[in-house]
């Protein structure tokens, strides 16, 4: 079983950046797809990134050219790099990984807040 514990959220002004970062509890963690999403109050979960156990990388189209996502093996621990932030990225940011490698997440976090104030 693995962990996920989400940290880096906060307030940040219009075009301000963040890194978020998502430690997992073992290193088993490392094979698998890392994804993250986002939730604001009323709204559907909302998908952000991914990146697999290769490194490769798929990002929703609105987060393209401002958000990165990482990992790094070492430290059991995977990242969102967010710049230019605007106010609709307020939201709740969590981390979800799926063992199999694929795109079924079965771990995730408890989530960490963003707020993007203009």
């Amino acid at each position: 079983q693995v962990q996920l514990v989400e940290s880096g959220g906060g307030l940040v002004q219009a075009g301000g950046s963040l890194r978020l970062s998502c430690a997992a509890s073992e290193r088993s963690f490392n094979s698998c797809t890392v994804a993250w999403f986002r939730q604001a109050p009323g709204k559907e979960r909302e998908f952000v990134a991914r990146v697999s156990w290769t490194g490769n990388t798929v990002y929703a189209d609105s987060m393209k050219g401002r958000f990165t996502i990482s990992r790094d093996s070492a430290e059991n621990t995977a990242y969102l790099q967010m710049n230019s932030l605007k106010p609709e990225d307020t939201a709740v940011y969590y981390c979800a990984a799926d063992p199999t490698g694929g795109v079924r997440y079965v771990y995730w976090g408890q989530g960490t807040q963003v707020t993007v104030s203009s």
